[in-house]
């Protein structure tokens, strides 16, 4: 268990620090093309997904991510007791992300972030974004096909930067830490509460649907 939670601290701080800080690096390099920033940033969260899950699959599932944590827990797979740790591990080590990201490029270490992003269109797209997701990794691991699932994850996400209006933040951990980061990836603390709503919407859709689509025989769920 040690293990896990250690993997999942650094793991989600890794993903915030690649998230928050090639979204600053792209406002300082390509200041007047927000289409390039956007691009800078999610060529590298793909990439830099790809590679956390492979080095932190083995410990933990390199999960990351609480919703994760919730289907795979309501499938059986996680006991309970290891989500409530996971979860604090998560948020956790999302927020010390987003400071060690700002603290890289010169920032203050927190910095509230003032980006608005709480509209109909925007949790609408987390729905998609996070149902996306969720079915991406469930569907590989109920089909034996985990060993898939680094680049999958990194593939799906890199496009769901760019075919949602939200760019797919599809994470509660991240959402929060975002909070924290008044950079191209922020999120304002009143737009937050939405954006974890619609996520988990999202994972109260993806259990059914992926039952639905990839049963498996009960001896499998435990």
């Amino acid at each position: 268990m040690t293990r896990a939670l250690v993997a999942e601290f650094v793991g989600s701080l890794l993903l915030a620090a690649v998230v928050i800080g090639s979204g600053i690096a792209a406002q300082h390099l390509s200041p007047n093309d927000i289409g390039l920033q956007l691009l800078e940033n999610a060529a590298a969260t793909a990439v830099g997904l790809f590679a956390l899950i492979l080095v932190f699959g083995p410990v933990s599932g390199a999960h990351f991510n609480p919703v994760v944590s919730l289907v795979d827990a309501v499938f059986g797979n996680l006991p309970w007791r290891h989500f409530f740790r996971y979860v604090p591990a998560q948020v956790i080590g999302c927020a010390s992300g987003a400071v060690v990201a700002n603290t890289m490029f010169d920032a203050a270490p927190i910095s509230i972030a003032t980006t608005d992003r709480a509209t109909w269109p925007h949790a609408l797209s987390e729905v998609v974004a996070t149902l996306g997701l969720l079915l991406v990794i469930f569907s590989l691991a109920r089909t034996n096909r985990a060993d898939k699932s680094a680049a999958a994850v990194g593939a799906y996400i890199g496009a769901a930067y760019w075919f949602t209006s939200s760019t797919s933040f599809a994470n509660p951990a991240i959402t929060l830490g975002r909070t924290l980061s008044d950079s191209f990836a922020g999120i304002a603390p009143s737009s937050a509460p939405a954006y974890i709503t619609a996520q988990l919407v999202a994972a109260v859709i993806a259990v059914p649907l992926l039952r639905l689509l990839y049963p498996v025989a009960p001896q499998h769920e435990h």
